[in-house]
C-alpha cells in the first residue's frame, strides 16, 4: 500500500492530466457531436471550432486548479496564462482542423462509418478521436513546461 501512495504520488500530475484531458476530451467531442447532429455534418469544420473553445475553457479551469495547481488568480498571472494557454490550443487546433481535413476529405474516412450499441460513429468523429490522442499530447507539453512551469521566484 505504501509502494501504491509513493507512486501515485510521484505520477499525480500526470494522473490527474490524463484524468481531465479525458473529460476535456469528452466535452470537445459531445459539443462536437451535437453541433452535428443539430446543424449537419457539413459544417463539420466550424462545428469543431466551436466544439474546441467549449473544451479549452474547461481545460484552462481545470489545468490550472487540479493539475498543474498554478492557484492564483492574480491578475499579472491570469494575464500571462491564459494567452499562453489559448495560443498553444490555437496550435494544436490548427493540428487537428489539418487533420481532420486530411483524414475527411483525403483519406475518405466517412467510408468508415458504423454504429455500435445505437450510436453513430461517422468518419468525422473516428478522425476527430484520433486526433485526440495527439492533441492531448501536444497540450500536455505545452502546458507542463511553457504555461503552468513553475519559476523559481514566481508565487502561484
Amino acid at each position: 500500500m505504501k509502494k501504491i501512495n509513493t507512486l501515485l504520488k510521484k505520477y499525480q500530475e500526470i494522473i490527474l492530466y490524463v484524468l481531465f484531458g479525458g473529460f476535456t476530451t469528452v466535452v470537445n467531442l459531445a459539443v462536437f457531436w451535437l453541433l452535428n447532429k443539430a446543424i449537419g455534418e457539413n459544417a463539420y469544420l466550424i462545428n469543431n471550432i466551436i466544439a474546441w473553445f467549449a473544451a479549452v475553457v474547461f481545460a484552462y479551469i481545470t489545468n490550472k486548479l487540479w493539475v498543474f495547481e498554478s492557484k492564483s488568480w492574480a491578475l499579472k498571472i491570469v494575464i500571462k496564462e491564459i494567452p499562453e494557454f489559448f495560443l498553444a490550443r490555437v496550435f494544436s487546433l490548427a493540428v487537428e482542423e489539418g487533420g481532420l481535413w486530411l483524414f475527411v476529405e483525403i483519406m475518405e474516412f466517412d467510408k468508415l462509418s458504423f454504429d455500435l450499441l445505437g450510436f453513430a460513429f461517422t468518419g468525422k468523429l473516428i478522425a476527430k478521436i484520433l486526433l485526440a490522442v495527439i492533441v492531448v499530447i501536444l497540450n500536455y507539453i505545452f502546458s507542463k513546461f511553457i504555461i503552468f512551469a513553475k519559476k523559481k521566484n514566481e508565487s502561484n
